[in-house]
């Protein structure tokens, strides 16, 4: 394991979830936690929950979907060892057929969960790139394997939801392309999932919890210089590093 003691790590979408539960495992291995969300007040909270219990937890004021927001916060830092772009969403109106799907639903599902992450990550990328040892952790779902969307024998098969499957799907696509220019540089792009955890995200519903969510994130978050890169891992089993299909 590497970036443990002396390491700082941005998490965006960090107030709550599995966002949250990584913040606490990275702090809790040593490492400075940034916690990045839209909502202050909900930030702040969130890291005096974290100082609470001895972690080195401050708050960053970052909306993935502002430009603005994102410069401010990549000018505020002086380095940055870990990126987890963990912040998504999956609007209610977009949970329909696709067909039925609103245009406005879809675009709003990308700007968070694709053109955000591209934004944030192109940000921070100067400070990871004078890391030792920079990690890029993007926050996937099953849901976005085109392999386990078309198996009919698959668990996944039946959620055919077309702004949510495909922005992820989209995400692992960017994965491999930042994976593939950094390839040179010690930095490793990798695509966690945290299988189905009970977050907001589904109204609570999944069978696992946010801290069980986190355990891949953390896992790609601190992998030892000889790791790998450009991967899509993680299991609905804690089946840390179980190889997931494209």
């Amino acid at each position: 394991m590497t970036n443990s003691i002396g390491s700082i790590a941005l998490i965006t979408g960090a107030n709550k979830g599995i966002g949250l539960e990584a913040a606490r495992a990275l702090g809790s291995a040593g490492i400075t936690v940034l916690l990045g969300s839209r909502s202050p007040e909900r930030g702040e909270k969130a890291v005096s929950e974290l100082t609470a219990d001895g972690i080195d937890a401050r708050f960053v004021h970052l909306d993935v979907t502002d430009e603005a927001s994102i410069r401010e916060a990549a000018g505020g830092l002086d380095r940055l060892d870990i990126l987890v772009n963990n912040a998504g969403i999956a609007p209610a109106e977009a949970s329909v057929l696709p067909s039925a799907t609103p245009l406005a639903a879809l675009r709003h599902t990308y700007e968070t969960n694709v053109f955000g992450v591209v934004a944030v990550t192109n940000a921070m990328l100067p400070l990871l790139r004078r890391s030792p040892a920079g990690r890029i952790v993007n926050v996937s779902s099953e849901l976005g394997s085109l392999t386990l969307l078309t198996d009919p024998e698959s668990p996944f098969f039946p959620f055919n939801l077309l702004a949510y499957n495909s922005s992820k799907t989209a995400l692992n696509g960017i994965t491999i392309a930042y994976a593939k220019e950094l390839a040179d540089t010690p930095i490793k792009v990798n695509a966690a999932n945290p299988g189905y955890c009970a977050t907001d995200l589904n109204a609570h519903t999944g069978p696992r919890s946010a801290a069980q969510g986190a355990a891949e994130i953390v896992r790609l978050a601190t992998l030892a210089a000889d790791g790998p890169t450009g991967t899509f891992t993680g299991g609905s089993n804690d089946q840390l590093g179980a190889p997931l299909p494209w």
